[in-house]
């Protein structure tokens, strides 16, 4: 409504209440919490909006991805929710405002809504009979609420518009109500408001059920969306406490006595499982009970096999300390971590199905439909390839793949380390392209060759005299044989390493300094044991991971 001259409402027109907008986000609200409350008996992948952020993650281009991970770093996945929940919130707000007015408008739009969560929901990967239900009781549930929420409407408030004198017309129901309050002695009802008097009172006694339930509705979906969630989780969190690891048959080395370099400030060589880094492409965590887990192996291979996790469990187990790395990591970032491992060797489960000739690619699938392609070679060369069951001796957390994950050392995450993993198949790189691939990284992607300085911090003060520069390097499947470091540009003084247990692990490093007050710039890069020097060129993730030397700059006093 548009004020007049005098700032207050046009005269003739409805107020502006809102009631359209509230009731479309209430019923949304409503069909999300529903849908949420059903999917923890159907599964959790089938909730809606779970299923339409999956269709987003796939389906966003590859730079927004990055720029994701870039801007939003590990919480790239809450960053989308909230931008999946924003746009519907504008979409439920139009919504709302047809129902309003014309009732069947709005019907046809919660019609549209619950049919994009039925068919994002039967195209997951996990996808069975009962997937449609959550959005369709969901979009059921939404209906019914407009559809009450429109009986109980107030009607909107008017305000009469002046006779030719300037003074409001009297409304003729308000008339009739005063001449007859009179002659039963009340006193005459007010207009003062511009609103009939004898309207007051019902309005008022409508516009507090509507709130009600719309507020109410609002307030289950903040209940019921989390609550459905939770449900869902307990009961794989109950399947995971119950799993007992067995004993490996190769356990992992003893970790040297100098693996630590000793200085405050660097990452410890172990990452805590709660402080691993976690990227990749389900927008909530999938949750499997290892008594539905099946690992299927098949394609370019002699004799296709199925394991069961009991089956997997029982097969001799090799224990290792592996370090990952994102190829989204950034030069001197933090999107590598370093973990006991344990699993069944790679290479043990193909010497069985016997993979035939020209099958150059192990494409490895994720429950939620996820792919990656490893290099056949890869995994049968020696090098501790394992589908991993354990991590740093408890079973794998959930968001880190439990029940089974893929852990391939020497190669991005992005080829080798698939989480949540259901199928194995035999193919080729000129065959089938995998689902990084396809959005421009490349099919092959070795680690390369990197150091980071994790103290002192860049943009940090320290003081003058003797200070421990430090952090990490790795060259996972190659080994770090040294580390060096310069400052202001100046020749480059080699660090001391710490003690590693293998080449498939990082190393910590540190060297000291004598610093001088002033500002300065220390650059670090690694050697690996093939003698090769990390590159001084500036590399974005994309194609095959960063290149560079980590640079920092600090302050002495």
């Amino acid at each position: 409504m548009e004020p007049d001259d005098t700032g207050r409402p046009a005269p003739g027109k409805p107020l502006k209440q809102w009631y359209g907008e509230l009731a479309g986000l209430s019923a949304t609200a409503l069909a999300l919490g529903v849908g949420e409350l059903v999917a923890a008996a159907t599964g959790g992948p089938s909730a809606p909006l779970v299923a339409v952020g999956g269709v987003a993650v796939d389906a966003a281009p590859t730079p927004v991805k990055e720029f994701a991970v870039k801007v939003f770093y590990t919480y790239d996945k809450l960053a989308l929710q909230a931008g999946i929940v924003l746009v519907l919130a504008a979409f439920a707000a139009f919504i709302g405002v047809l129902a309003m007015r014309r009732l069947r408008y709005g019907l046809v739009g919660v019609a549209l809504f619950g049919a994009i969560g039925v068919l994002a929901a039967v195209t997951r990967a996990s996808a069975t009979w009962a997937y449609p239900m959550p959005s369709v009781i969901g979009a059921l549930a939404a209906a019914g609420l407009l559809m009450l929420l429109r009986r109980t409407q107030p009607p909107p408030v008017e305000v009469p518009a002046p006779d030719e004198a300037g003074v409001a017309a009297p409304d003729p129901g308000t008339a009739v109500q005063a001449v007859a309050a009179v002659g039963r002695g009340d006193s005459a009802p007010s207009s003062d408001s511009g609103v009939p008097a004898g309207d007051g009172a019902p309005r008022e006694r409508a516009r507090r059920r509507f709130l009600a339930l719309s507020l109410g509705a609002i307030g289950a979906a903040v209940v019921a969306v989390p609550g459905g969630r939770w449900l869902w989780s307990q009961r794989v969190a109950a399947a995971r406490d119950a799993v007992v690891l067995p004993t490996p048959a190769s356990p992992a080395p003893a970790l040297p006595a100098k693996v630590s370099a000793g200085v405050l400030g660097v990452e410890p060589f172990v990452t805590k499982n709660a402080d691993f880094y976690r990227i990749d492409t389900a927008l909530t965590v999938p949750q499997m009970e290892p008594k539905d887990w099946q690992l299927k192996i098949h394609g370019r291979v002699k004799r296709p096999l199925t394991l069961t996790y009991d089956e997997l469990l029982a097969l001799p187990m090799v224990e290792r300390y592996i370090t990952l790395t994102c190829v989204s990591n950034e030069v001197g970032g933090e999107l590598v971590g370093n973990a006991r491992w344990l699993g069944v060797p790679i290479k043990d489960l193909l010497d069985r199905v016997e993979p035939q000739d020209g099958a150059d690619q192990l494409v490895s699938r994720s429950v939620d439909g996820y792919t990656a392609g490893t290099p056949t070679a890869a995994v049968l060369d020696g090098r501790d390839a394992l589908l991993a069951v354990g991590m740093n001796g408890e079973p794998l957390p959930v968001e880190h793949g439990f029940p089974v994950r893929m852990v391939v050392p020497g190669l991005f995450g992005y080829v080798s380390a698939t989480k949540w993993l259901t199928e194995l198949e035999l193919s080729s790189f000129s065959d089938f392209s995998a689902y990084w691939v396809r959005r421009g990284y490349a099919a092959q992607a070795p680690i390369k060759t990197q150091a980071r300085i994790d103290t002192p911090g860049s943009g940090k003060k320290v003081e003058r005299g003797r200070v421990m520069v430090a952090g990490v390097a790795w060259a996972q499947h190659r080994g770090v044989s040294a580390v060096e470091v310069r400052v202001d540009g100046g020749p480059w003084q080699r660090a001391q390493l710490a003690k590693v247990p293998s080449v498939d692990t990082w190393r910590q490093w540190s060297w000291p300094w004598q610093a001088k007050p002033g500002k300065h710039r220390l650059q670090v890069r690694a050697i690996d044991e093939t003698g090769e020097v990390q590159t001084r060129t500036e590399q974005e993730p994309l194609p095959d991971g960063a290149t560079g030397w980590h640079t920092i700059d600090v302050t002495v006093d």
